[in-house]
């Protein structure tokens, strides 16, 4: 626990919101409606309600996974690990719930017991940081390596198909038009959001990415925030692994394969910086939506989806581009 003068020394080390909205934080979401009203004016099935609710339900699971990244972007980290600890939560609910491997019917437990699978080795890639003093990216890579063997073990050349009828219904049944998983993933912005703007994990995330070594020197022990970071990113990764398995009806090793690079686009794009100390969860999701909005419209419009990872990759280096010209003068050693 901390003082509240070590409180009061936090709030000045980390990075002061600016009073109104600043031209990078519009930018986003204009740019969002921006994109949006130029499909809508070449498509009429772009327009149409029918491919709302698809851009809203694809942007599910990448939602939840960019949710978990953003808390390490915002502390100047990455995580690479999201491939193998989705790949690993896939398998071990696939297996946990009514499949045709084994008898196990545990239902929500199983669910709750995936995501956990997830939020270890979340805690794992932070321990491993923290303990080692490797580079965050160099630690996420080898514990997304270890999830991906954990979730072949657990393949067994043998791919776990599910029965389970609750699990099932997260990808077929609608409630007011939208599917459980995109319920779910707003659910998970809103908890996002909350613990970044109302609980001392979230602020320490953006002061250790402002200012860490002001922080440490006020008193704070950085590192276990540090490990509950990478252990909530974790459970958010665990819960996407379960979702994806929910939309194929299996549990598969590659069920995150891509989504590191995907979400850590979004999560750019919407604003959150890669070097830390600003952005969050709701510029994250406006990421999400405008790369979601970008690929369906692209294919609405006919363009070939071999053009779509080429798009993705130079809107993110114009992102950060962008990002950081405000900061060049002060930057001037490139990392």
């Amino acid at each position: 626990m901390t003082s509240p003068a070590e409180d009061v020394d936090v709030a000045a080390a980390r990075p002061q919101p600016r009073r109104g909205v600043s031209l990078r934080d519009a930018g986003p979401p204009i740019a969002l409606v921006v994109v949006f009203l130029v499909f809508a004016a070449l498509s009429s099935q772009f327009r149409s309600i029918e491919n709302i609710q698809n851009i809203l339900d694809a942007a599910a699971v990448l939602g939840v996974v960019t949710c978990g990244i953003t808390f390490v972007l915002m502390m100047g980290s990455i995580d690479l690990s999201s491939p193998g600890v989705m790949g690993a939560s896939a398998l071990a609910v696939a297996l946990l719930v009514q499949n045709n491997r084994n008898d196990n019917d545990f239902g929500l437990l199983g669910v709750a017991l995936a995501v956990a699978l997830g939020a270890a080795l979340g805690a794992l890639s932070g321990s491993a940081l923290v303990l080692l003093k490797v580079p965050s990216f160099m630690t996420t890579l080898g514990v997304s390596a270890i999830g991906l063997g954990i979730a072949t073990l657990m393949f067994s050349g043998v791919q776990p198909n599910i029965s389970d009828e609750m699990l099932g219904s997260w990808a077929t049944e609608r409630l007011i038009g939208l599917s459980y998983l995109t319920w779910i993933a707003i659910g998970c912005i809103l908890l996002g959001w909350l613990i970044q703007r109302y609980t001392r994990l979230g602020r320490y995330a953006f002061a250790i990415g402002g200012a860490e070594e002001v922080l440490s020197l006020s008193g704070v022990k950085v590192a276990p925030y540090k490990v509950a970071v990478f252990t909530l990113a974790g459970a958010f990764y665990g819960l996407g692994g379960v979702m994806v398995t929910s939309q194929l009806g299996a549990g598969l090793v590659q069920a995150g394969d891509g989504y590191d690079f995907s979400a850590i686009t979004a999560a750019v794009v919407g604003g959150t910086l890669l070097i830390g100390g600003r952005g969050g969860v709701l510029h994250s999701a406006v990421g999400v939506l405008l790369i979601v909005v970008l690929t369906n419209g692209l294919v609405q419009i006919g363009v070939s989806p071999y053009w779509q990872g080429g798009v993705q990759g130079f809107i993110v280096v114009a992102a950060v581009a962008a990002a950081v010209i405000p900061q060049r003068r002060r930057n001037q050693v490139v990392k």
